[in-house]
């Protein structure tokens, strides 16, 4: 009985080194297939699904929607002081003066004495003045193409209005942009587009609760003193 065990072992194992010997030479013979373009995911991935139609890049044209992030800061300081001091004297005395009797001219004299002009002048200015602003924008906005340029840039126009009970904000952007720096996702910075000009409004409560009035903004733009 161990005698037909270990025959059978023996064969078994003389079957599998056949078996892979015969694999071995199969492979050094055959050269592996490979698809004429390279590993993709489209061809070597169980996973992959192709791209609806309207998720695939569209060409842009006038009137295509684009989005514009804008995140727009600023932070200006500035200090000034300046101070002027005059101080003047003057005196002037009239010593000498002419009469005329109609026919000549003649020394007169000065029979109440000299005529005298004596002043002083003290002027002293200072002004000290600092000023600190800083400014955030953040937020996207959907843009229009209203035109395009012949080296393919695109000029896009953007509006947007949010009214909530009685306030109200508004913003506007226009702007150059440049094709190549739109993503696949049709979105652009702002710090990508030229000719940028962005302006923002508020009317309501809150505006009103912090806005100058008329007289106020005549005298900072007057300032006759």
């Amino acid at each position: 009985m161990n005698r037909f065990t270990l025959m059978a072992g023996v064969l078994i194992a003389q079957a599998i080194v056949a078996v892979a010997a015969a694999q071995d030479s199969s492979l050094l013979l055959v050269r592996p297939t490979q698809s004429a373009n390279g590993a993709t995911l489209q061809n070597s991935s169980f996973m992959y699904q192709a791209l609806p139609p309207e998720a695939m890049n569209q060409p842009l044209k006038v009137e295509s929607i684009i989005t514009v992030l804008v995140d727009y800061r600023s932070v200006m300081q500035s200090e000034g002081n300046g101070e002027s001091t005059k101080i003047g004297a003057f005196s002037s005395v009239l010593t000498d003066w002419i009469a005329f009797d109609g026919k000549s001219i003649f020394p007169a004299a000065q029979r109440r004495g000299d005529p005298t002009i004596a002043g002083t002048l003290n002027s002293q200015y200072r002004a000290d003045s600092s000023i600190e602003q800083r400014e955030a924008l953040t937020f996207p906005i959907a843009c229009k193409v209203v035109d395009i340029r012949p080296n393919g840039n695109l000029v896009i126009e953007g509006r947007r209005s949010i009214e909530v009970n009685e306030e109200v904000w508004v913003t506007y952007l226009m702007g150059t942009a440049p094709r190549q720096q739109i993503g696949p996702d049709l979105t652009i910075r702002d710090n990508a587009i030229t000719d940028l000009n962005i302006r923002k409004y508020e009317e309501g409560a809150v505006r009103d609760g912090y806005s100058r009035g008329w007289l106020s903004r005549w005298y900072g733009k007057t300032k006759a003193f």
